[in-house]
């Protein structure tokens, strides 16, 4: 599946309506945006059920600034609607793998309960709307529609 380019149209309904979401923040002036863009698309292509979004954070100013991007490339990743990973810098293959591997082995019932008590809302089991978190701000993205399907493959 190739990336998938994400606006402000998009952002929100792409994160609601799958279970996990990431996203490449780059820039077109950025050497090391360039050197991640095919290690990202490759994953892309392995990895049908995981969404790869991608902002051009320069043409997305008003993305940019609400998720306070300060340096590229910036990955972040949305596991049922929660932001679960949130980092700046260069990954290689073997780390972009083991950062998605890692995402499908959460435990979003922990998470879920980690999050209710940092933030003070419900523990909303999934399926119900819960707020997202993009640069430290709550917002609503709500939870993709479908049951989990991971864990240990044949299970």
């Amino acid at each position: 599946m190739p990336t998938l380019p994400l606006t402000p149209a998009n952002f929100e309904s792409t994160i609601a309506r799958h279970p996990i979401v990431l996203v490449d923040w780059w820039a077109d002036w950025c050497g090391w945006c360039t050197r991640f863009a095919p290690i990202y698309e490759s994953s892309a292509e392995r990895h049908h059920d995981v969404v790869h979004g991608t902002v051009d954070a320069m043409a997305e100013e008003t993305m940019k600034n609400a998720a306070e991007i300060s340096a590229y490339p910036t990955v972040m990743a949305y596991r049922e609607g929660l932001l679960v990973y949130n980092e700046a810098g260069f990954m290689d293959a073997e780390s972009l793998e083991e950062l998605v591997q890692n995402i499908k082995w959460l435990d979003m019932e922990k998470i879920r309960r980690e999050f209710a008590e940092q933030y003070g809302v419900p523990a909303e089991p999934y399926g119900a709307a819960t707020p997202a978190v993009i640069g430290g701000t709550s917002r609503m993205a709500g939870l993709a529609p479908t049951p989990s399907r991971y864990g240990w493959p044949g299970l």
